[in-house]
C-alpha cells in the first residue's frame, strides 16, 4: 500500500474465471459464498479474491514486466487467492493438472506466500492472461475497513476443472452464467451486493471470454466510488453512466452495500 493511502482502504484483486458453459451457450464464471461471520459481504455471493499481501508487493519487486509494482502485486494477489480460495491454478505459463494445483494449494496454505510455491512447482507468473476490468472503491460509512478493489477477466477454457471450498471464508463454490445469477438474486435465493450486482450486468452481455475481454479493452478502467442522489424523489445508489456498465444505479433500499 503507498504511504498515501488512507489506512482504512485495502487494496485488493478479484477475478472473474470464465469457462465454456457444459450446457447452453452463456460462458460460466466461477462464485463463491462468502461465510456469514466476514465482517465484509458475509453469506453474500462474490467473485474469489481478497486482500494484496505485503508478500505480493516483494514478489512484485523480483519480477520484469510491463507493469508498474502495484499492478504487479495486484495480479499476483488475484493468482494467490484464487488458488487459495478455490484449488484453480490460474496466470501461470505451464499447463496445470488437478493433482498439481492440489499440491500447490496445500504448500500455500502452509507458506502463506506464492513465491515459495512457484519455486517448488517450477511455475512462471503469466500475468498477462489477467486482463483489468474494473475497479472499484466503494465509499460506505457503517464499515471501519474499506477495500479498493481491482477486477480482472480469466479464462479457463476447456480445460480440467477442480474446485474445493476454503472453508475458513467462504460455504460454497459454484460456477454460472450471470444471467442465471441474476435471476438467481431477483428470486432471493442469492445474495450479491451492489457492485457484484453491477459486475454481473455487465458480464450477462458477453457471449464468451474473448467478448469480455473486448469489451474490456474498450472501457479502460477507472476508479469507481457509487454515490448517493435522488431519482424521481427516492435515493439511488449511483455509478458513472459512461464506465461501461449497462445500469448505472438501483434504489438505496435494494441496494445490498456489503
Amino acid at each position: 500500500m503507498n504511504d498515501s493511502t488512507p489506512s482504512n482502504i485495502i487494496p485488493a484483486a478479484t477475478v472473474v474465471v470464465f469457462r465454456n458453459p457444459r450446457r447452453g451457450t452463456a460462458p460460466e464464471l466461477l462464485m463463491v459464498t462468502r461465510a456469514r461471520q466476514m465482517s465484509f459481504a458475509g453469506g453474500a455471493a462474490v467473485f474469489p479474491g481478497g486482500r494484496v499481501d505485503p508478500a505480493d508487493f516483494a514478489l512484485a519487486d523480483t519480477l520484469s514486466c510491463d507493469h508498474d509494482r502495484d499492478e504487479t502485486a495486484h495480479r499476483i494477489a488475484a493468482v494467490r487467492e484464487t488458488l487459495e480460495e478455490t484449488g484453480l491454478a490460474i496466470g501461470l505459463r505451464e499447463a496445470v493438472d488437478a493433482d498439481d494445483a492440489r499440491r500447490a494449494r496445500a504448500l500455500l496454505l502452509e507458506q502463506g506466500e506464492l513465491a515459495p510455491v512457484l519455486t517448488a512447482m517450477g511455475w512462471t507468473l503469466d500475468l498477462e492472461a489477467l486482463v483489468p476490468f474494473a475497479r472499484w472503491n466503494p465509499k460506505n460509512e457503517r464499515l471501519p475497513r474499506v477495500f479498493d478493489t481491482r477486477f480482472y477477466l480469466a479464462d479457463l477454457g476447456t480445460g480440467a476443472v477442480e474446485v474445493e471450498i476454503d472453508a475458513t471464508e467462504n460455504t460454497h463454490l459454484f460456477w454460472t452464467s450471470a444471467a442465471d445469477a441474476l435471476a438467481a438474486a431477483e428470486a432471493g435465493d442469492l445474495s450479491v451486493i451492489f457492485p457484484t450486482r453491477r459486475n454481473l450486468e455487465r458480464l450477462a452481455q458477453y457471449s464468451s471470454f474473448a467478448d469480455g475481454r473486448a469489451d474490456a479493452l474498450a472501457h479502460p478502467v477507472r476508479t469507481i466510488t457509487p454515490w448517493m442522489e435522488q431519482r424521481d424523489g427516492r435515493p439511488w445508489l449511483a455509478i458513472p453512466a459512461d464506465a461501461g456498465y449497462p445500469i448505472d444505479g438501483e434504489p438505496l433500499d435494494h441496494a445490498s452495500r456489503g
